[in-house]
């Protein structure tokens, strides 16, 4: 458990890119860890969108029939 109350992950990436992630992320402003929760924060809700939308179209499709 980490002192944010999140669980920590494990994820396995090579060094260099790990490294080099790093240097861009402080390029940034960033951490890595902020950097990935972000990116996965934004692909989850343009995945929740999108299951929305397919929904509203199979309602829309099964009114039609």
């Amino acid at each position: 458990m980490t002192t944010k109350g999140t669980p920590g992950r494990v994820v396995r990436i090579d060094d260099e890119t790990w490294r080099e992630y790093g240097e861009l992320c402080a390029a940034e402003g960033t951490s890595r860890a902020d950097d990935l929760r972000r990116h996965a924060h934004a692909r989850v809700e343009a995945w929740r969108k999108k299951q929305a939308a397919l929904r509203r179209l199979e309602r829309l499709n099964d009114s039609e029939s």
